[in-house]
């Protein structure tokens, strides 16, 4: 068994003004270097044998972070485990999403869900697989893509249903065969920040609501 823990990235500016990000590339800010390091503390409280990250600098610099708190190396990057793109989308707020693109209307560029989990799964799988079995692997990535495995892995869980994937939270997982499963969403306790989690699940709720790719 391996033992994988999902960590979004911390804040980043588009996160405060509820743009919508997906593949573009926008740092964190201050608050969000402070979730990375409480995360890293709260990770800290477990044994770790690596981190890697979606090389979008605002996983990147998180999983650095939390690395440096566990003592271990830099993250290995993996552009499987990157946020899901949202095409014409990207930048736009809640409100213009639903002003450009009414119910019914396509996003040109956007990611389907059953592509991104046909991306995100097998990459996982690699991870497990590349650090073995005992081994606890922290994983720096991104919203959609925690959202798309925990909806895929435990899609009769209704738990966290409605629930934001806040900056910094953690979500465990295990690899045991070819099986991965939910351990705990929000695990091992809440991230505290300065403000309530910025996750764009009202926004985004905007773009899902219309996808006819039900995975």
């Amino acid at each position: 068994m391996t033992l994988l823990y999902l960590v979004r990235h911390g804040e980043t500016d588009w996160n405060r003004a509820r743009r919508i990000q997906g593949s573009t590339d926008i740092p964190l800010n201050d608050l969000g270097r402070s979730q990375a390091r409480e995360t890293g503390d709260l990770l800290a409280r477990r044994r770790f044998d690596a981190v890697v990250a979606s090389p979008l600098s605002r996983a990147a610099e998180t999983g650095s972070i939390i690395a440096e708190r566990l003592g271990l190396g830099a993250p290995e990057l993996v552009p499987e485990v990157a946020e899901r793109r949202y095409g014409d989308a990207e930048g736009l707020t809640g409100e213009q999403v639903e002003a450009r693109f009414p119910t019914g209307t396509p996003v040109p560029g956007r990611e389907s869900r059953g592509a991104l989990v046909a991306r995100v799964l097998p990459a996982l799988a690699a991870i497990a697989a590349r650090y073995g079995d005992g081994a606890s692997v922290v994983v720096a990535t991104h919203g959609a893509v925690i959202r798309a495995v925990v909806n895929h892995v435990s899609p009769d869980t209704d738990a966290h249903l409605g629930v934001p994937i806040r900056n910094g939270s953690i979500h465990s997982f295990e690899f045991a065969g070819d099986a991965l499963t939910l351990r705990e969403f929000d695990d091992p306790i809440e991230v505290e920040s300065e403000r309530p989690g910025t996750y764009a699940f009202e926004y985004q709720n905007a773009l899902e609501r219309d996808d006819a790719d039900p995975a």
